[in-house]
């Protein structure tokens, strides 16, 4: 019996042919029976959850860099949750284990298995088993994480460094706020010099721009940095950006922030190279 297929799209050579990795982890839009049958809200509730095609506006911008694309729904797992991130209102394997007390994320709701949404309440009908949690990691929490940290370990090998782009989307902030958030932990996940060039090419766009106010990333950054060696970056776009007016699907605007895109992926890697000349110069 072949072994089933991973949940996730991997596009790009085994060997990284840039040290810019990507990653989209919240814009499947896979749907398992078992979710839909436990749903106790329409599917449109969940799927508010998406970072509506943001895989859109990451083709649209990737050159021959590795791209990995989640295909299951955020609503199933988020990958940018730690797997001791469970919710005890809902996972009933949660109460089974010592786990620490829960974060802000799970308190709102929005653990690694996502209780509830804004504007629909409590998502699910019923609580999940521990086995059905468990496998869930399993299946589609840990291969993700796997795969992106082996591409980011081949393009530390080849390169010296590697930079994780980690690609979401979000709702507008209102007038006057940013259209575009760079994530780095407050200054934990890389190193300034990556971040103030993806700074300087949004503001030279004219776009609204913050740093970590309000997403200053989470477990993916937390997870795959390593200093000085792999930098990780959070990129969080207004859907308005990219989306048609309906915010449905990819519109007008998604060709411009592409362009946007591809210049940061371009920047971070010439940032990268001259990083690990400076690395070997220290050294010397």
């Amino acid at each position: 019996m072949s072994p089933a297929p991973p949940p996730f799209d991997h596009y790009g050579d085994a060997v990284p042919r840039s040290p810019v990795i990507l990653s989209v982890p919240h814009a499947g839009r896979e749907y398992p029976p078992a979710l839909l049958a436990a749903l106790r809200v329409p599917l449109a509730a969940a799927t508010v959850l998406e970072d509506r095609h943001v895989d859109a506006l990451a083709f649209a911008a990737r050159g021959d860099e590795t791209l990995l694309v989640q295909r299951r729904a955020r609503a199933w797992i988020d990958l940018n949750r730690s797997e001791q991130e469970r919710d005890p209102a809902i996972d009933e394997g949660a109460r089974a284990i010592a786990l620490p007390a829960p974060s802000a994320k799970v308190r709102g709701g929005l653990g690694l298995v996502p209780r509830r949404v804004n504007g629909a309440g409590e998502l699910w009908r019923r609580r999940f088993t521990a086995r059905e949690i468990e496998a869930r990691i399993v299946d589609d929490h840990r291969p993700y994480h796997a795969a992106l940290a082996a591409a980011l370990q081949a393009a530390r090998g080849r390169f010296g460094v590697a930079v994780l782009l980690d690609i979401h989307s979000m709702p507008s902030l209102g007038p006057g706020g940013p259209r575009i958030v760079i994530g780095d932990r407050l200054g934990r996940s890389a190193d300034s010099r990556f971040v103030d060039a993806v700074e300087r090419i949004v503001r030279d766009a004219a776009i609204p721009v913050a740093r970590n106010t309000p997403y200053a990333g989470a477990h993916i950054l937390d997870t795959h940095a390593r200093g000085g060696t792999v930098h990780a970056i959070q990129l969080e776009f207004d859907r308005g950006l990219y989306l048609d007016p309906a915010g449905d699907l990819p519109g007008d605007g998604l060709a411009r922030i592409a362009t946007i895109l591809r210049d940061v992926i371009a920047t971070l890697a010439r940032e990268a190279t001259g990083w690990r000349g400076q690395t070997a110069i220290a050294a010397e």
